[in-house]
């Protein structure tokens, strides 16, 4: 098949296909007599077993890894599972930083009603304020009770 058709096959992209190819993911498949890459079931199959790794987000890397053991399926999978142990450690690192996040658009958010002008909004007020180096709302840290802000300096806000 050519690589139009494995793109539809996969729902990869022609240039991610490309890219994989050229990092090693994706063995270069042989070409035809008219110079076109002719790709095999195997590619499919590996280009959809990155794909689903890409879907849960990991790395090119442990990707890697992961075909290396696809490859070698007598190794022992201390690894593999240190590896998804790795990757769920940064998934659950990032939903606590979304956490966060969260809690901080509800703190500005927080800082305006409905029906204002601009010049009245609570909102403006605290975006400005940060932007002059001053504490805001939304960069409280209640354990403190000091606002922090983005430079690293903490004020305590009446």
């Amino acid at each position: 098949m050519r690589i139009g058709d494995l793109a539809k096959a996969t729902g990869v992209d022609i240039e991610t296909i490309r890219y994989y190819e050229k990092a090693g993911l994706l063995p270069e498949p042989g070409r035809e007599a008219n110079g076109y890459r002719a790709y095999q079931q195997a590619h499919l199959e590996r280009l959809a077993f990155i794909r689903h790794c890409r879907a849960l987000d990991m790395p090119l890397e442990s990707i890697r890894r992961l075909l290396d053991f696809v490859a070698h399926p007598e190794a022992e999978c201390g690894d593999i599972n240190r590896l998804i142990d790795e990757q769920l450690a940064r998934v659950q690192a990032r939903l606590n930083s979304l956490r966060a996040l969260e809690s901080q658009l509800a703190a500005l958010r927080a800082q305006c009603g409905e029906n204002h002008s601009a010049r009245e909004c609570g909102i403006l007020h605290e975006l400005v304020a940060a932007a002059h180096g001053e504490a805001c709302a939304c960069h409280f840290d209640a354990k403190s009770g000091s606002h922090y802000l983005l430079m690293g300096k903490q004020k305590n806000r009446p």
